[in-house]
């Protein structure tokens, strides 16, 4: 029993010291990319799926519009939308309202790329509640010409208008960073967001239709987030996912306690069906001499932040009448973790709304422990999550709270960013 008792603890302490090592080591490393290996224009098929509310879509349709790259063409899926007149009329977009309901993200998906006009090189996927950048498609463009066939985006915040929104977005900006920024620098893949990502057209498609979105489909509810079907599938090939910080989407926040619980519950259950897919390509890793996969497997298998601090702060107290070691140890895992998220949010820039809500974390904790008890029943439990932030670009860009220069000319130089 001492045995295993340590071995968690081991375990737990890896994991809480591990962000400060990873983040101390990204620190030396660049992230501009190499030489263009391609020179020709890049076209881009944006991919919007809407679900329920297709008008919310339509500062996201204006934001599209407004981008300084030329090339590409809008598909607005309204997905079982009473309402589909979102009062936009231009040759770049393309409305489509499938007869029957298709109630899945992928379906939608499939839809669109079976409706394009022409076919492009890209595939950009946007959730209807998104606002993209002026110069989103163009800040993507380098990455692409250097040859990465897969490029996501930043997500950050459009509204930080309550407690609750500014908690998601802390974890957001923590996820950004850990997950992405640094995995990409020290040479693995980034953690896809779900939107705001550009994968090249032949191999999207090839995901689109693989086994695991057929099999999932037949799942509903029980199938596993889109997102990580797909980066399962490209570091499986071992194509790695770059990361263009400074390709921002701005992107809802939950609004109040009972949305983080409808949004967490259907995350965290795909969280713990990803297990043997992280597991798989860790031994794929090591048998392949791939620091790509294993890195990009061992980042996915990480607990979620919550579990992690929870059970490290059981183990410390439980330590303390047996084995002191562990427990000191543990407590000092905690200390510097709590050090490092801080230490994070400065590097990516976290808004001060954002910075000044860190100390109500265990609010947000609170309604992710309520989110793992109802994951059990995801029938009855995952709903769609509603938006109602109707937000247009040129009101985010305007909020000094929501923005700021992620990557100032400074900065960009010494790490080697593409601005």
């Amino acid at each position: 029993m001492s045995f295993l008792f340590a071995l968690l603890s081991g375990c737990l302490l890896l994991q809480l010291l591990y962000p400060a090592i990873a983040v101390g080591i990204a620190q030396f490393r660049s992230i501009k990319p190499n030489q263009p290996a391609r020179s020709e224009a890049i076209r881009f098929a944006c991919i919007i799926t809407a679900y329920q509310n297709a008008t919310i879509a339509r500062p996201l349709v204006q934001s599209l519009l407004q981008q300084t790259c030329p090339d590409f063409r809008i598909y607005l899926v309204a997905d079982d939308c009473p309402e589909v007149d979102i009062g936009i009329s231009d040759a770049k977009l393309v409305l489509l309202i499938p007869e029957n309901p298709l109630r899945l993200k992928a379906k939608s998906i499939q839809f669109a790329i079976a409706h394009f006009l022409e076919q492009p090189d890209y595939i950009v996927i946007f959730d209807a509640d998104n606002v993209a950048h002026p110069a989103f498609l163009d800040t993507l463009k380098p990455w692409i010409k250097a040859g990465f066939r897969c490029v996501q985006g930043q997500r950050r915040a459009k509204n930080l208008d309550s407690t609750f929104a500014a908690l998601d977005s802390l974890g957001e900006h923590y996820k950004n960073y850990l997950e992405r920024e640094v995995a990409f620098r020290l040479g693995s893949s980034a953690v896809i967001s779900g939107s705001g990502m550009a994968t090249e057209r032949v191999l999207y498609t090839d995901y689109l239709y693989s086994p695991a979105i057929q099999q999932g489909q037949e799942k509903g509810k029980k199938m596993l987030q889109e997102d990580k079907i797909l980066q399962n599938f490209l570091v499986q090939r071992n194509e790695r996912i770059a990361y263009a910080r400074e390709g921002i989407v701005f992107d809802e926040k939950v609004h109040q306690g009972a949305a983080v619980e409808t949004q967490r519950s259907r995350w965290l259950y795909s969280y713990f069906q990803n297990i043997p897919n992280a597991l798989g390509l860790i031994a794929r890793g090591l048998k392949n001499g791939s620091f790509n996969q294993l890195y990009f497997g061992a980042i996915t298998l990480v607990l979620p932040m919550f579990i992690q601090v929870g059970l490290a702060t059981t183990c410390s107290i439980v330590a303390l009448f047996f084995t002191p070691f562990w427990s000191l140890a543990l407590i000092l895992g905690l200390v510097v973790f709590a050090l490092t998220v801080l230490w994070v949010l400065r590097l990516d820039k976290a808004p001060e709304a954002v910075r000044r809500v860190a100390w109500q974390t265990p609010v947000f904790v609170f309604r992710q422990i309520k989110a793992l008890l109802k994951m059990r029943d995801p029938n009855r439990n995952f709903r769609h999550t509603e938006h109602r932030k109707a937000v247009t670009v040129e009101e985010v860009l305007e909020d000094p709270q929501l923005i700021r220069n992620p990557v100032s000319e400074d900065e960009g130089k010494k790490n080697g960013a593409v601005l």
